[in-house]
């Protein structure tokens, strides 16, 4: 389980893959910074770093591509069409297929992406196969269905499945409200747990037959005096409350659902809604899954050499700088694995604006920032601290290039 509200340390829930750190941890270096260019090499050596890369607002508006990503991506790709290095697209979308996702940046960036590149933001999900066999109803919106089963799922309901088998659970929409009272459902099987995959479209619907779910033990057609406590295991990815789309100002990402959800759970039991998972960025475990890609990628080129360095680009400090840090914390601790730091560079292209008070920035009256990532993540004010703060994915791809002694 994730630990809910609190101190961590002294919560009676058990500490989830999804859940970084624990207290008796050693205190971690600095974060890492990139310091003058390095003498460029006759011969380019075999890349010893990579490249972790958010979406957007680094690399696309919408659906419109940022032009500082081209100009990145022909630095980074060489003339054959190949990286020059190893790279990952770690978004916290998840409403779309891995493969269809690939075929969008390769429209927009100009070379091939291949679908394990691509990493959304319940990609880790994979690793929860404990959960596999299970019946899970499934939450968000997009190709759910294929989704999860390609996360390994073997049995998912939707939303809409489990509203057409029990029509009298969902009342807000007046439009929607059945006309005549249908008979109970008694062949309906349990539901197992809950999978929310990205933020629904009708919130009403799916917070109301979540509930559901949670309070009837998996059984909505009955109805039972007291909810059963711990409840069903709950499976979480994305916990980004905003996110900048084409719009001036940042859109409602799917953790302002979950806190929805959340809220809720509260007034109506008395109790915290726990988590069995809780993945996408800032979460430890996407940062681990990104890492292990990356060396996939490495080998698969031919490239023996580890890759020691890991260099995250994002534009939001709550989500890709704060978890950029804590991952840099984790390796400074670790005692296997080849990285050894993950520098965090901050964009300004997308939800980080230097001219606007941001969410790393100072909160009104002077109190520190206003906390914008995840209750189960806990607060460290230190982690919202980029590395560099750089104007477009184009100057960090150049920052990091000469850091690293790699031909401009």
């Amino acid at each position: 389980w994730i630990c809910p509200v609190g101190n961590p340390e002294s919560s009676p829930c058990v500490r989830g893959p999804g859940r970084p750190g624990g207290g008796d941890e050693a205190p971690p270096s600095p974060l890492p910074r990139l310091r003058g260019r390095s003498r460029l090499p006759s011969v380019q050596s075999p890349p010893t770093f990579g490249f972790l890369l958010d979406i957007d607002g680094v690399l696309v508006r919408g659906h419109q591509v940022i032009p500082a990503a081209r100009e990145a991506f022909r630095r980074l790709v060489d003339p054959q069409g190949q990286l020059r290095v190893p790279v990952v697209f770690v978004t916290n979308a998840g409403n779309v297929l891995q493969r269809s996702k690939a075929q969008e940046l390769s429209a927009l960036l100009g070379f091939q992406v291949e679908p394990d590149q691509v990493i959304l933001s319940h990609s880790p999900m994979k690793l929860f196969s404990q959960h596999h066999d299970k019946r899970m109803l499934v939450s968000g919106q997009g190709p759910l269905v294929e989704n999860a089963r390609a996360l390994g799922f073997k049995h998912v309901v939707t939303v809409d499945e489990l509203r057409a088998a029990f029509p009298v659970l969902d009342m807000v929409d007046l439009q929607r409200r059945p006309k005549t009272t249908p008979l109970p459902r008694n062949d309906f099987p349990a539901i197992e747990g809950v999978l929310l995959l990205g933020e629904p479209v009708r919130w009403e619907t799916s917070l109301q037959l979540i509930m559901d779910i949670l309070l009837s033990d998996g059984n909505p057609g009955t109805g039972l005096a007291t909810a059963p406590y711990p409840h069903l295991p709950v499976l979480a990815s994305n916990t980004d409350l905003l996110w900048m789309a084409e719009a001036k100002m940042p859109r409602f990402g799917h953790g302002t659902f979950l806190l929805c959800l959340e809220a809720v759970y509260r007034k109506v039991t008395g109790r915290e809604l726990c988590y069995a998972g809780l993945m996408g960025k800032p979460s430890l475990l996407t940062y681990q899954y990104a890492e292990g890609l990356l060396a996939r990628q490495a080998a698969r080129r031919g490239w023996a050499a580890p890759i020691r360095s890991l260099y995250a680009v994002g534009d939001n400090p709550m989500s890709d700088i704060y978890g950029a840090n804590l991952f840099h914390q984790h390796l400074q601790t670790r005692q296997e694995g080849a990285a050894r730091s993950c520098a965090a560079i901050l964009v300004c292209t997308g939800v980080y604006s230097p001219r606007a008070r941001g969410p790393a920035a100072p909160a009104l009256g002077g109190e520190g920032p206003t906390f914008h990532g995840h209750r189960d993540l806990g607060f460290n004010p230190g982690l919202l601290q980029a590395a560099h703060v750089v104007s477009d994915v184009h100057e960090a791809v150049r920052l990091v290039l000469g850091k690293e002694g790699w031909t401009l």
